[in-house]
């Protein structure tokens, strides 16, 4: 029987240090691109793909994810006794009904390979999918979100999938970097994969981005590798060492990824996305086509 993917976990225990201080006190997967967190996105891309268990790695500063993702029972009184309907059925559909989220303690940061390892017990055997909520993936109106796409293949090739897109060669040093091997179409087989290299060393130009697909086999795996980059448990290297017993897969999805690591990147998501909110886009397109002209004349 084809095995399905029913469980996504999210890493969300870092410290979001490059966007000190507003990540002091509040975790950076909670930063609104305009009126819905990071977090959000990544859980609907999830849900939409058929997942119905959450599992959320927390540090200890991140209970505001787990809030976001609870009922709010005076929320909905307050709504309700006001008559905004429509908000009150936001509130309540943050999380659909039949979806349950976990939410399991990495006490210490020793990386993505370890925050995906915490996730085990909740996972046990079963293959799953890792979303890293920095990277914000625009869905495909042709073909759906970026998990769902790679729940596709999955279902249809039942072994690891990671979800790669082409990047500047002189980028290479930023990502981990797959050696393709042709396999079909957006599809190729993983010969290896480079951790950061430099761009005179990359295999080739395809970078993994947050979002995986994995089977079980990487827990033990994980459980085994010593540390690598930083004196931390690296994802990349247990993929490496998977490489060795399993086929893997990089996808090429289809769907514009914004880097919400990065402050510009946020801001380009930001406005991008601000642009065709269906509430505020036409006025704040507006705003922007003014704002441009008055600073061309400016500097004229």
């Amino acid at each position: 029987m084809k095995r399905q993917i029913r469980k996504a976990v999210f890493p969300v225990a870092g410290l979001g240090t490059r966007f000190l201080p507003a990540t002091k006190a509040s975790p950076k997967e909670m930063l609104p691109i305009v009126d819905k967190p990071l977090i959000q996105y990544g859980v609907e891309e999830a849900v939409a793909a058929g997942v119905n268990t959450l599992i959320f790695i927390i540090g200890r500063t991140k209970n505001a994810i787990a809030d976001h993702f609870d009922k709010a029972y005076e929320l909905e009184v307050e709504l309700e006794t006001r008559g905004k309907a429509d908000l009150l059925e936001v509130v309540r559909n943050i999380v659909p009904r039949g979806v349950e989220c976990v939410y399991v303690r990495q006490a210490e940061a020793l990386g993505l390979g370890h925050a995906v390892l915490c996730a085990r017990p909740v996972v046990g055997d079963e293959p799953f999918a890792v979303i890293l909520a920095d990277d914000l993936i625009e869905e495909d109106a042709s073909e759906g979100g970026t998990l769902s796409q790679m729940a596709r293949c999955f279902n249809k090739y039942q072994c690891s999938i990671l979800g790669v897109e082409r990047v500047p060669h002189e980028e290479t040093n930023k990502y981990g970097i797959v050696n393709p091997l042709p396999f079909a179409s957006r599809l190729n087989n993983v010969g290896g994969i480079i951790e950061k290299p430099k761009p005179e060393n990359a295999p080739s130009n395809l970078a993994v981005v947050g979002r995986y697909i994995l089977t079980s086999r990487i827990f033990d795996l994980l459980e085994h590798i010593p540390r690598g980059t930083g004196n931390e448990i690296q994802l990349t290297d247990g993929i490496a060492a998977l490489l060795n017993e399993e086929q893997v897969l990089a996808y090429e999805f289809s769907g514009r990824r914004h880097d919400c690591g990065s402050k510009l990147g946020y801001l380009i998501a930001t406005v991008e996305y601000g642009l065709r909110h269906p509430e505020l886009g036409s006025r704040f397109h507006t705003y922007l086509r003014e704002l441009t002209g008055s600073l061309g004349e400016a500097e004229g």
